[in-house]
């Protein structure tokens, strides 16, 4: 079995104001995090911004708990 290591795009962007929001959406890492510490699942995330991909909300919440 061969093991391909691939590089994954970094989906978290900040703007030229600082807040950092997940890429190519209007969402920000803070709207996220509020969701998530009040109880919502990532399923539940999804639901309430269908712009974010349910891999994205994941890598975002891994990338809050890891930090």
């Amino acid at each position: 079995m061969l093991l391909v290591t691939t590089a994954e795009p970094i989906l978290l962007v900040a703007d030229a104001n600082g807040v950092i929001r997940v890429s190519r959406t209007r969402v920000t890492l803070d709207t996220m995090i509020t969701a998530f510490l009040e109880g919502c699942t990532a399923e539940e995330i999804r639901e309430q911004y269908p712009s974010l991909q349910l891999s994205d909300i994941y890598f975002a919440l891994g990338y809050y708990l890891r930090h």
